[in-house]
């Protein structure tokens, strides 16, 4: 029997509550199992703002996006602060055996401190940017491009309309596999990824050869961590950091608007999806994917299991270390963006 914790940290995304819905319906499956969901990520945890979870208050949330817990980029170690005290307090105070935390590198980073202080983790991975490692795919990531892909299939009619060069601007800070998938499905001109610094230059050159060749459009998608070359350009300045110190970025599809039409005399706009990436129900993958990720995670706790993480491997699900998931992100394919380049023009 296990009292089990449950949060979900970091950006909104896909999936999250058909995570939660299936921790809660495999625990309840079992007498004696119960769960108690933290508000807003560590935040909650934090602040010992809970709520009971139950078949009825998880019923219908598995279409839903977002998440019913509601989240935070709340690092409970930021500034000092003694994080694992307060933590532990609320973990004896409401009597729960094991967390259950979802999220990406900095929530299950924070859970990695806390399962080597000695209290009994097992993680959930959550990023659309599928840049986790020790998974082969996180779910939110799927729908992600979905979204990414039905906003392309319009720019184009819209580019061509208007003989226009349109940017468009998509999540991916350190990995451009959104970018990648998303700008191949949709028939992007040209892909920009974190993983690839790009000249400038060479992007007009390629530009000016599709209108040279009778093509008087062009898309090009750009992931938002993407940089130019050293020396080539400055992508952009110092910004504001979040409570784990990531910079927040965005701007690189405005410069490359200004520099791509001063360049090559096309009028070219920027189009930045943003937020609406994370929004709204999940594709059936992610659901099916992120269920299986929420038996799983209560079956570890179940066995005892503690220190790993859930992850998809092939067709399976298993458990891999926590600490190995976490050492570095996965990035790009570089076979896939090579298959990609095939059809840039």
């Amino acid at each position: 029997m296990a009292r089990v914790g449950l949060l979900t940290g970091g950006g909104d995304c896909p999936g999250l509550n058909a995570v939660i819905r299936a921790v809660v319906r495999r625990a309840l499956a079992d007498p004696g199992h119960s769960v108690v969901g933290f508000r807003y990520g560590w935040a909650g945890v934090l602040e010992d703002e809970a709520l009971e979870l139950t078949l009825e208050s998880t019923a219908g949330i598995l279409p839903r996006g977002g998440t019913i817990l509601g989240t935070s980029r709340t690092n409970p170690f930021a500034d000092g602060r003694d994080g694992l005290a307060q933590i532990r307090r609320t973990l004896e105070t409401r009597g729960i055996d094991a967390l259950i935390p979802i999220g990406g590198e900095d929530t299950l980073g924070a859970a990695l401190r806390l399962h080597r202080a000695g209290i009994p983790i097992v993680g959930v991975p959550k990023t659309i940017d599928n840049d986790l490692g020790g998974t082969d795919v996180t779910f939110g990531f799927q729908t992600a491009v979905q979204i990414v892909t039905d906003a392309i299939d319009r720019l184009h009619t819209t580019a061509e309309s208007h003989n226009r060069v349109i940017v468009v601007e998509v999540m991916g800070r350190h990995a451009g596999w959104i970018a990648t998938h998303a700008g191949m499905a949709g028939g992007a001109d040209a892909i920009l990824v974190p993983e690839r610094p790009f000249d400038i230059e060479q992007v007009c050159a390629h530009l000016r050869r599709r209108h040279e060749r009778g093509r008087s459009f062009s898309i090009v998608v750009v992931a938002e961590g993407a940089t130019a070359q050293s020396g080539t350009l400055q992508t952009r300045s110092d910004s504001a950091t979040d409570a784990f110190g990531h910079s927040r970025l965005g701007g690189i599809a405005a410069m490359l608007e200004r520099e791509i039409e001063a360049r090559t005399g096309y009028e070219t706009r920027e189009t930045v999806l943003g937020h609406v990436q994370r929004g709204g129900t999940p594709v059936a993958f992610d659901r099916v994917l992120a269920t299986r990720f929420g038996v799983a995670a209560m079956e570890a706790v179940a066995a005892g299991h503690f220190g790993v993480m859930v992850a998809l491997r092939g067709t399976h699900i298993v458990e891999v270390d926590l600490e190995e998931s976490l050492r570095e992100p996965k990035l790009l394919d570089p076979a896939l963006y090579e298959t990609a380049e095939l059809f840039f023009g």
